[in-house]
């Protein structure tokens, strides 16, 4: 089974239940060059893999010199944005997770879930005068772009383009056909962040790249390289996992109706039903890479040093053991401890802005929309590849005007 495939995708559940009861951890190969892959699958076990010390971000602190040089890696142009957060351990790790987690505290994002219903609003104004539309590209792409460029000070013109660069950088397995076929892309994306720090530095302004600029200039732990990994990951995940939270959660309560009409009929409901539509499809499908720093045991299997290894959220998020009734879309569910945005010291930063821009999206639309519904069948909807994410690549829908 190729997890990375479309036609996975598109419902990988039955595959996850069966591996949860037959081969909890269970080795797999993964793209790029069929590396050798662990996946864990269980809830507790997903849950302690995600602070598990034993398991290292960087592979450098698990590989020898050997196993390094046989890893994928990215073009030259693009390696500065490879030392990111996502991709290293305590104390970088938490040394620049520190630089931005103020930013994204519950009280400050609420602070701009104003200005999020305003773009809500006004997408919604020209996209309720049509017949239908495509709500990913015309609705749930744009809105998470608008705010997270708004927050780190992304001119309006420039965003656009910007989503563009940021999607292929996140979605492009590192295989060398793929690699150079994006390599165009990648190339602008680096560019216009290098652009974007110089105007900044010239030009400073009350916004998250301003800031970060200002602590590399002040000697406050912050590198070149790692100021542009910085907004690099800022501008891309900071978009990526809420598009696919509201193209995801969207095409649950579509393909749900009872459950959708609950929602409209209650709209207190949108705090638990936003936590179950995480729950239920989960905008990311595994954790990040991991890689043993040990010989190591997880339920039994014993994995080797240096492997790399894969907690699946989609499947820890559906484990009856922790969830009961668990394939059932319940918007009411509570308690609900699912793993969507991972747990320990990787926490997503961004947690509390994603819940803020989903639960606007998501109401508003349904408040603005009560006609809305799908206008392709069901297996006809296609899903992007890849390891991490899962969204869906198009979610054609009609309002039922009249």
């Amino acid at each position: 089974m190729d997890i990375t495939a479309p036609r996975h995708k598109a419902d990988p559940y039955p595959f996850y239940a069966r591996l949860r009861e037959q081969s909890p951890v269970c080795r797999v190969r993964v793209p790029p060059g069929r590396q050798e892959a662990w996946l864990v699958t269980r809830y507790e076990d997903v849950s302690a893999l995600l602070k598990d010390t034993r398991l290292a971000k960087d592979p450098a602190n698990a590989l020898n010199l050997d196993e390094m040089r046989r890893q994928p890696r990215p073009p030259a142009i693009v390696r500065p944005l490879t030392r990111n957060m996502l991709g290293l351990d305590d104390p970088d790790h938490a040394r620049l997770k520190k630089l931005v987690q103020k930013t994204f505290t519950p009280r400050r994002v609420e602070a701009i879930s104003g200005r999020t219903q305003t773009i809500a609003n006004a997408l919604l104004s020209g996209l309720q005068r049509r017949p239908g539309f495509d709500l990913i590209e015309d609705y749930a792409l744009p809105l998470p772009v608008a705010v997270i460029s708004d927050m780190l000070g992304v001119p309006e013109q420039d965003r656009a383009r910007f989503a563009r660069w940021s999607r292929k950088l996140i979605t492009t397995p590192m295989q060398p056909s793929r690699m150079l076929l994006a390599l165009p892309h990648m190339w602008a994306f680096v560019r216009y962040l290098k652009r974007l720090v110089a105007q900044k530095r010239r030009e400073p302004a009350d916004d998250l790249v301003s800031a970060l600029v200002e602590v590399e200039e002040g000697g406050g732990g912050l590198d070149g390289e790692e100021l542009l990994a910085m907004i690099a990951i800022l501008l891309s995940a900071g978009h990526e996992t809420t598009t696919n939270l509201i193209g995801n959660g969207v095409l649950a309560l579509l393909r749900h109706p009872e459950q959708c009409e609950r929602l409209r009929a209650d709209p207190s409901l949108i705090e638990t039903a936003l936590e179950e539509l995480l729950r239920f499809e989960s905008p990311a499908e595994t954790s990040t890479h991991r890689y043993a720093r040990d010989d190591l045991e997880i339920a039994g299997t014993r994995i080797p040093r240096g492997s790399l290894v894969l907690g699946v959220i989609a499947s820890a998020n559906r484990d009856e053991r922790a969830f009961p009734d668990a394939d059932r879309l319940d918007l009411a569910r509570q308690p609900n401890r699912h793993l969507s945005f991972g747990h320990g010291g990787h926490f997503c930063v961004g947690a509390a802005l994603a819940r803020m821009e989903g639960r606007v999206a998501i109401a508003t639309l349904l408040h603005r929309l009560p006609k809305l519904r799908l206008a392709q069948d069901q297996s006809q909807l296609t899903w992007r590849g890849g390891l991490v994410f899962r969204g869906i690549t198009r979610l054609p829908v009609t309002v039922g005007l009249g």
